[in-house]
């Protein structure tokens, strides 16, 4: 895949043949437990529940004269459901995750829209650039932050990143309101640009149009309609407005950084003629972590990716599975002498990414030559 930087290639080197032998392990977890890989009812009444939690309280919001506060909070549970339904409905649905009836996936990847986002940017961002090249400066979009965060020692420090571990959690939960206003468009014509696309062909004028369709739908149905319904000022309708985008953004950042920018993880850089150290898969373990492997709330909310050391390599197979198959992932590691990082909490973790943060926001010393 041709990135912003170069062409990145993994090395085909593996020798003890780590993946073809976990990849083996955990087919046969699935064919002997008569399993499909993808999504079942767990999941698809877990989804009903984080929809209802999204769309009720707005509901609620439109058509009951209720105080002012209490709409508030509200539109505080409409955050949480944003991101429930972005971690398990949407996540999932891109990667066809959600469903093997490829229209249903399509369906619930879609869901992508009601969030603010656009699907095309997505899968380019995310299924492309970071899984593919998980950590990597200049490749993954996920650890580049502009000039306000530094999330790898391979990124230009600036004077205010001394303090980042003190004002990283307020940005955090802008990331969904940058959607709105900024980063989609930002994303798209940088994309097209370069060619990058998740489909074989691409319509430049057919992106465009159903970005700029979809952020004018999105807006008229959060913003106009409760300014049309709702006998309030339009500056408190943007404050519920930014109460919800802020929670949800503050999650789903939280949880994503989680699992690639703590100490442990790595950040490595290809050699000059664009080749990496390892295999994509053992690079996945090098670069990415779990957390909080054993909480049933935690797995059950952020729609497994707790487990993304699983989901890095299989991608393609649900959430639901995972608790399952990290038992057999982890062994193969140990047994591989590779790399296994976990947190066993929550708290264990945010640590770690605080302390990162704290690290990385020290003025690096001079290289010596």
């Amino acid at each position: 895949m041709k990135t912003p930087k170069g062409k990145i290639r993994f090395s085909r080197k593996d020798h003890r043949q780590f993946f073809s032998t976990l990849n083996k392990r955990v087919n046969n977890y699935f064919k002997e437990n008569n399993l499909r890989k993808t999504g079942n009812w767990r999941l698809y009444a877990k989804s009903i529940v984080l929809l209802a939690l999204f769309i009720a309280p707005y509901v609620l919001i439109l058509s009951l004269g209720l105080n002012q506060w209490i709409k508030l909070g509200l539109c505080f549970l409409t955050g949480l459901g944003m991101a429930g339904i972005g971690m398990n409905v949407m996540h999932e649905g891109n990667h066809g995750a959600f469903s093997h009836i490829p229209w249903v996936n399509k369906l619930s990847g879609g869901v992508m829209y009601i969030l603010a986002g656009s699907v095309f940017n997505w899968k380019v961002q995310h299924n492309i650039l970071h899984h593919s090249f998980t950590n990597i400066h200049g490749h993954d979009e996920d650890i580049e932050a502009g000039t306000v965060l530094r999330f790898s020692n391979h990124t230009k420090w600036r004077k205010l990143h001394k303090y980042q571990h003190l004002y990283f959690i307020f940005l955090y939960g802008l990331m969904t309101l940058r959607w709105v206003i900024t980063t989609d468009f930002i994303q798209l014509k940088r994309y097209l640009k370069l060619k990058l696309s998740y489909k074989k062909k691409t319509s430049e004028v057919r992106e465009w149009i159903v970005l700029i369709l979809s952020k004018f739908g999105y807006l008229s149905l959060w913003i106009v309609l409760p300014m049309l319904v709702l006998n309030l000022a339009w500056w408190k309708i943007l404050i519920g407005f930014f109460v919800m985008h802020y929670t949800a953004g503050l999650i789903l950042s939280v949880v994503f950084q989680l699992a690639h920018v703590t100490q442990d993880m790595a950040t490595p850089l290809p050699s000059e003629t664009g080749t990496m150290k390892n295999t994509w898969a053992v690079h996945q373990l090098f670069t990415t972590g779990n957390f909080s492997p054993k909480s049933h709330i935690i797995n059950w909310f952020t729609g497994g990716l707790n487990h993304q050391i699983e989901h890095h390599i299989f991608p393609y197979i649900s959430h639901i599975h995972y608790s399952k198959i990290a038992r057999i992932v982890k062994e193969t590691a140990r047994e591989f002498d590779l790399p296994y990082h976990e947190f066993k909490t929550f708290a264990s973790a945010f640590k770690s990414h605080y302390n990162h943060l704290k690290a990385l926001g020290e003025k690096p010393m001079p290289v010596e030559i």
